[in-house]
């Protein structure tokens, strides 16, 4: 047996955004002990899936944990990957595959979050937290990011928190930010739900600045990685595809049934 982990990025258009993601990952790689770990991209960037699977094939892998870097489960987790994995995956009948999950809604979110807060502001019982996740038409998502609030304002000293989407998702940021602007709420934190830098901060950004906002305190946070925790959080991904306990973590047959992951 000769393991490998293949990581699976989302991908960007802005070059910085895949630097980002491969700088990451390569912080991840020595924690990890597996000689063969590839990196590979989804869509709009390469390597793509297939280059680092053959990667990985070419270099005497015989078993690969493919590993999502991806905040929340949504069709990218439970559709796109794999599906473009099987599709590689038939011209290697030999290879053994375990598929790890997106880091989903974990305890130590919260502690980052709020760190990512301080980084901007002082943690205030007079500010409101909006999480601007990056939306889906999956409900599991819209949950996750509601949890995942919920349990911010639990630990934070926020007087509210509040979760919101850019795309697909109830209620969209752009909505939300013209119903706080007309609100009497003074002091607002933005915290963008999003791992780097890319198109979608962009848009928090702008959607900020449309408004004039006078005297009101409002604080943008910076994306979450490369947090220090966030990295634990994903090797502990990585490790659960590795070991694959109970079998939580196969390709079962031609389909992956994620589900059992979680």
């Amino acid at each position: 047996m000769k393991q490998a982990v293949l990581y699976v990025c989302h991908g960007s258009r802005l070059p910085k955004a895949c630097q980002e993601a491969i700088e990451f990952i390569e912080s991840v790689k020595p924690k990890v002990n597996v000689s063969i770990q590839e990196i590979s991209f989804l869509e709009l960037s390469s390597p793509t899936i297939e280059d680092g699977f053959k990667n990985c094939v070419n270099k005497g892998a015989t078993h690969i944990a493919v590993v999502p870097l991806l905040l929340l489960t949504a069709a990218h987790a439970k559709q796109d990957i794999p599906k473009e994995v099987r599709h590689v995956a038939k011209n290697y009948p030999h290879v053994k595959l375990t598929y790890g999950r997106p880091i989903g809604v974990h305890p130590n979110m919260t502690d980052i979050l709020i760190d990512k807060i301080k980084e901007v502001t002082t943690l205030s019982s007079f500010s409101t937290g909006i999480i601007v996740g990056r939306g889906s038409s999956d409900s599991e998502v819209v949950t996750d990011l509601k949890t995942i609030a919920t349990s911010l304002q639990t630990n934070s000293n926020l007087s509210a928190v509040h979760a919101c989407f850019l795309t697909a998702a109830q209620p969209k940021f752009e909505s939300f930010i013209e119903e706080i602007y007309h609100s009497d709420v003074q002091s607002i934190v933005i915290i963008p739900y999003l791992l780097f830098t890319g198109v979608l901060k962009r848009e928090i950004d702008t959607a900020i600045k449309k408004y004039d906002w006078k005297n009101r305190d409002i604080s943008i946070c910076a994306y979450l990685a490369p947090h220090p925790s966030l990295i634990d959080v994903f090797l502990e991904r990585v490790e659960e595809a590795l070991q694959n306990k109970q079998e939580q973590f196969s390709f079962m047959g031609d389909k992956c049934d994620v589900t059992t992951a979680y």
